[in-house]
């Protein structure tokens, strides 16, 4: 049975801070979204998540870097 990486189907939203950094919220499906930060400007920001981006399909298509999803109640 191939395996999917946890963020293969994640969604990315920077999100700008009050102190003018900025933060990345990932949301994965049937999860709470998380926070990454912080970034000094929403190009990092932007940077950063097309890097995460690669790097799950790189792991994806190799099947490294991750492991096997136990379902619901993990």
């Amino acid at each position: 049975m191939p395996r999917t990486h946890p963020h293969a189907e994640a969604s990315y939203r920077v999100i700008p801070f009050d102190n003018g950094l900025f933060g990345v919220e990932v949301s994965i499906p049937d999860s709470h979204p998380t926070r990454v930060s912080t970034f000094k400007t929403e190009a990092d920001a932007d940077a950063w998540i097309a890097e995460h981006r690669r790097r799950v399909e790189a792991q994806t298509g190799s099947g490294r870097g991750f492991r096997k999803s136990s379902g619901p109640g993990r």
